[in-house]
């Protein structure tokens, strides 16, 4: 070999060892919380996560630990069939049952990105109950499903009585498709605010417990994340949560949420 093809060995070498170096610190820094959160999702695999579905967490919890442990699994081989992770993003190809953390969470505050698809279906579970909503917003309302208005946007607690605080968004903040769209969600006791895009579509808001028929019980205590797959790929990313302590849930309380603005 010639001195200078030995040169040019040695530079795309060294150029595509940067390149992977320029990759993996990429990954690293978007798996990075920031201070004072946890990273749900590590950017590589499904560790921390397993299968969950829409059923009532008392349910669950009122289980033998045998039959919960054997409906968890069974929930978990279906997720990992159609969950996967790419380029640093999760992703799911609108099937299966969803994404749930293995952890518990009560009072938080969730940070979170996520893009889809024309049809999109899909939603945030919070403390194992339904859900933050994630439409597509192209979508029509039709005569035969008043309260089913994709058209009003994203981040409203579908799963609320229809027309209560909270149910719809305040705003339409979606991004066109092709762009990430970012939520911040507080959760303290039954209140939830949200933010998609940094406008505020939730404003402290009780969220009914889907699971109670009369309405008049409150969301559990404590419950999981849970990313719903609804017919349409999804993609998340950064999935970063804060546990908020006990003095600032009754700061938030006692303001009406309104010491939550950045």
């Amino acid at each position: 070999m010639s001195l200078r093809s030995t040169v040019r060995s040695f530079i795309s070498l060294a150029m595509l060892v940067f390149g992977v170096a320029l990759m993996s610190s990429a990954i690293f820094a978007e798996t990075t919380p920031p201070a004072g959160y946890v990273a749900l999702f590590n950017g590589k695999d499904l560790s921390g996560w397993r299968g969950g579905n829409t059923f009532d967490p008392a349910k669950l919890a009122a289980m033998t630990p045998e039959d919960r442990a054997a409906q968890i699994e069974k929930w978990t081989a279906t997720m990992k069939d159609h969950w996967s992770v790419e380029e640093g993003e999760l992703v799911n190809d609108g099937h299966g049952d969803y994404a749930t953390t293995e952890k518990d969470y009560g009072d938080f505050e969730l940070l979170l990105e996520y893009k889809t698809v024309a049809g999109a279906d899909s939603g945030i579970y919070l403390r194992g109950c339904p859900q933050v909503q994630i439409w597509d917003i192209n979508q029509p309302s039709k005569p035969e499903a008043p309260d089913r208005n994709p058209n009003k946007g994203s981040g409203g607690l579908f799963n609320n009585t229809p027309k209560t605080p909270g149910r719809d968004p305040l705003v339409v903040a979606d991004k066109p498709f092709g762009e990430w769209n970012q939520f911040r969600i507080v959760m303290v006791d039954n209140k939830v605010s949200v933010w998609l895009n940094e406008k505020l579509v939730v404003d402290h808001a009780v969220m009914e417990n889907y699971f109670d028929k009369e309405r008049q019980l409150p969301p559990p205590k404590t419950g999981p994340i849970q990313l719903q797959t609804h017919g349409g790929e999804i993609r998340w990313r950064n999935i970063f949560l804060r546990e908020i302590p006990a003095e600032e849930v009754a700061t938030i309380l006692e303001t009406q949420g309104k010491s939550l603005s950045k």
